[in-house]
């Protein structure tokens, strides 16, 4: 095993962008040295905008979440609610705004479940994960996404089960939904 403080991050010695697809995609090159002195000269990187994903849970201890199509994915699947991070925006700011827009809903109880890179080599983006308790629906959601989708309401058996089913297609979305069990199911909530 190798002692910890011995690690040594890689270094970045350039960047070149090779395609820019508009707010939600950037390709760039990068000339990156290596922790033993290697340089590589043709390192892809993605940058692609950091999201958030928000799993509700009403006063009623029920689960808000989708079951949809998305274009990457075969099938149908459940998914939490989720978006991108507007510029400038803070993640819970954009958390809030994601779940009264695509759900209708607010809460006032908010819970970080963590910040996760999807892609440890590649860049691509950071997810920022939330529980959020005691929704409630204040509003009409905004119909704007463009896949098809239902809003549920499932109990938390349901939702387990749903889980262990392996229907949150996406792993970001299962991650969620297993973190916010995990902390529900743990002795701080």
């Amino acid at each position: 095993m190798v002692d910890k403080h011995l690690l040594r991050p890689w270094k970045t010695l350039e960047r070149r962008l090779v395609h820019n697809h508009g707010r939600f995609l950037k390709v760039e090159n990068h000339v990156v040295e290596l922790p033993d002195g290697r340089i590589i000269t043709d390192w892809a990187w993605l940058d692609i905008p950091d999201a958030v994903i928000v799993l509700a849970r009403t006063q009623r201890r029920q689960f808000v979440c989708f079951r949809q199509t998305k274009y990457a994915v075969q099938g149908i699947t459940f998914a939490p609610v989720g978006g991108m991070i507007e510029q400038g925006e803070e993640p819970i700011t954009a958390a809030k705004r994601e779940l009264q827009e695509e759900t209708g809903y607010t809460a006032p109880i908010w819970k970080s479940l963590g910040s996760y890179v999807l892609d440890p080599n590649r860049g691509i983006a950071t997810m920022h994960l939330f529980l959020a308790l005691d929704a409630e629906e204040t509003a009409q959601p905004i119909q704007d996404d463009l896949e098809d989708q239902e809003l549920l309401l499932l109990s938390q058996a349901e939702l387990q089960h749903t889980l262990e089913q392996g229907e949150f297609k996406v792993v970001s979305w299962a991650a969620t939904v297993a973190l916010a069990l995990n902390y529900l199911n743990s002795s701080y909530a």
